[in-house]
């Protein structure tokens, strides 16, 4: 047992509490719907279970093997990535609009939220090699950049803005902790908000979602429209108040609100369980967060400090956007909540990236002990 005390178990226990806590909140939300489509009301609940399951076997894998050994694999994962992205769109299924899928027997496999480790790993490797010449734009920065470009086009073409958009964000904070220049990033992020603005205005749904985050109440006449799927969400968090109304016994998610166990679970926390479960929510993010960044910056190497910080803002970046979306501070993407919202691909991605991260605390706490022992042997 002594090997596991080098293990961050604070960020273990938050995320794993976080996890537990979806699969509740995912039967609370689902079972109506469930029981209409399926005649089970655990018929969502199962499904995200076996994940958790294949996802808590991916973590322990991942917390144990050496995060240094990805340098190895990143062509191999690259390759993959643009493959599965082109495939996608010739052979994969169309769900809500977006042919983003790959069936796979009962289940369906989302190739983009598997592209999101790749990414991580292979910006954090690549720009940890460009320290002495990060702050020359066309030889330090531009060239990675060329395969993010790649797949961003690729993962909006089918079309998914909200998870091109969030690659692009942790893309910029890594490029900013590798230390290029803040002109040559403000550059490339005024280029980057350009390009993610003409794609969400060439589409007539993408404009309507702007719309409803300004005004839900102008677009609210469709059941299905973006205006009404944030009014509903309004009057859940109205309803829940500081209290909630008790686990189970949300009323919204009673067909009044779209995509409750998904896009809007936050919603159906707050009505059951008030104010107090979106605080446990926040406190388990805060933790992840918090200890995450901490084995970024104690990390001894430029690979593991820029992967710890990858990771910690991917699924910061995405908590905010789908809390965004679900109180109306954003406009609404569909990218889901970490750990809470139903979606296999989802969760099983992010399992696998708080086990490398949980690896990298273990070789920051090694290092900082080795140090020590050389700093008293003086």
């Amino acid at each position: 047992m002594q090997k596991y005390k080098n293990y961050d178990w604070w960020m273990i226990g938050a995320a794993f509490a976080l996890a537990i806590f979806g699969l509740v909140m995912i039967y609370s939300a689902s079972f109506p719907l469930a029981i209409d489509l399926y005649d089970n009301p655990a018929h969502f609940f199962q499904r995200q279970l076996i994940f958790f399951i294949l996802g808590t076997l991916m973590f322990i894998f991942f917390m144990h093997f050496p995060f240094r050994r990805f340098q190895v694999f990143i062509p191999f994962m690259m390759l993959i990535s643009i493959v599965s992205l082109t495939l996608v769109l010739i052979i994969g299924n169309e769900v809500n609009g977006a042919t983003s899928w790959f069936s796979i027997g009962p289940f369906t496999v989302q190739p983009a939220e598997f592209v999101k480790i790749a990414v991580i790993i292979y910006l954090a490797y690549v720009y940890s090699k460009k320290q002495t010449y990060i702050n020359r734009l066309v030889t330090g920065v531009l060239p990675p950049l060329v395969m993010i470009v790649v797949i961003f086009a690729l993962i909006a073409l089918q079309p998914d803005i909200g998870t091109a958009a969030s690659i692009i964000m942790t893309t910029g904070v890594i490029v900013y902790l590798s230390g290029a220049k803040i002109s040559h990033i403000a550059g490339l992020g005024a280029v980057a908000a350009v390009v993610i603005g003409i794609l969400a205005a060439i589409e007539p749904y993408r404009v309507q979602r702007l719309t409803a985050f300004r005004d839900p109440f102008e677009v609210a006449e469709a059941a299905s429209g973006s205006g009404y799927q944030l009014i509903q969400s309004y009057i859940a968090f109205a309803h829940g108040g500081l209290f909630g109304t008790g686990l189970g016994q949300s009323v919204q998610k009673m067909h009044f609100l779209p995509e409750p166990h998904t896009d809007f679970i936050l919603a159906v926390v707050a009505e059951e369980l008030g104010i107090f479960g979106i605080g446990f929510i926040l406190l388990c993010l805060g933790i992840i967060a918090w200890r995450g960044s901490l084995i970024g910056i104690r990390n001894r190497s430029q690979f593991g400090t820029l992967l710890a910080f990858g990771i910690v803002f991917q699924l910061l970046s995405q908590a905010v956007i789908n809390a965004g979306a679900a109180t109306g501070l954003m406009p609404i993407t569909g990218l889901t909540f970490p750990l809470m919202s139903y979606g296999g691909s989802s969760l099983l991605v992010t399992m696998i990236l708080l086990g490398i991260l949980a690896n990298i605390s273990k070789y920051t706490s090694l290092d900082r002990k080795k140090s020590a022992q050389e700093s008293s042997a003086i």
